[in-house]
């Protein structure tokens, strides 16, 4: 029998490696991500009660829902990308208000936020435990943002949050743009990619149903 030379059977080898991925990349249905959120300087200033804020997002298929707990205000959103549309949940200290996104207002927000564009930038770092690396998203009227994101991976549904459908991967750190024009920054602390219950999506009793409208008197 011939003998096959070692060049010949190396050739193989190489061809199969030159195939694989870099970095084995994992399409994501479940998550539970729970992230630390730093104020901006001047809002600690004002009000030292907003210290030790949190977030925690979660997904399952066509659900998403987030919390922003900052300690006095409380926020849940319930996101539901199949059927379009958003309620948001509010606890201003025991008030407790519920407001409903329609759909043609969920599809103005997909619209606005397919806009952003993102820009790779060469600055890497490890995020909780996921190596990422920093874009800058730019919205349609020049506002900016930082994110630092992993492709590592991917949501199956990348409406889990509207403004990050056009990323590559999940972001694990991120300014959020305030209304003041200051940012806040969302640093992942944790991953969870075990099965999230159905119930986390349930909407909660106890909450008083409003206009959008009445929301803002509120917020003044």
């Amino acid at each position: 029998m011939r003998k096959m030379s070692p060049l010949r059977l190396l050739v193989p080898v190489l061809i199969l490696a030159a195939s694989l991925p870099v970095s084995a990349q994992r399409t994501i249905s479940d998550a539970r991500i729970t992230y630390k959120v730093e104020m901006p300087p001047e809002q600690l200033q004002m009000e030292a009660m907003f210290a030790g804020s949190s977030m925690t997002q979660y997904i399952r298929g066509n659900l998403s829902r987030v919390d922003m707990n900052f300690n006095v205000v409380n926020y849940i959103y319930l996101i539901n990308s199949q059927q379009e549309h958003v309620i948001t949940l509010m606890d201003n200290h025991g008030d407790k208000y519920l407001i409903r996104t329609d759909k043609k207002t969920y599809e103005a927000d997909v619209k606005r936020f397919a806009s952003i564009q993102f820009a790779d930038q060469s600055e890497t770092r490890e995020i909780a435990g996921y190596k990422c690396r920093k874009t800058i998203g730019t919205m349609a009227d020049g506002a900016t943002f930082e994110v630092f994101y992993t492709t590592d991976i991917v949501p199956e549904n990348p409406y889990y949050n509207r403004r990050f459908q056009n990323l590559k991967g999940i972001p694990l750190e991120y300014e959020i743009l305030t209304k003041s024009g200051s940012k806040m920054r969302a640093i992942a602390t944790n991953v969870d990619l075990s099965p999230v219950p159905a119930s986390i999506f349930d909407v909660p009793k106890g909450y008083r149903e409003i206009t959008a409208e009445e929301l803002k008197k509120i917020r003044g």
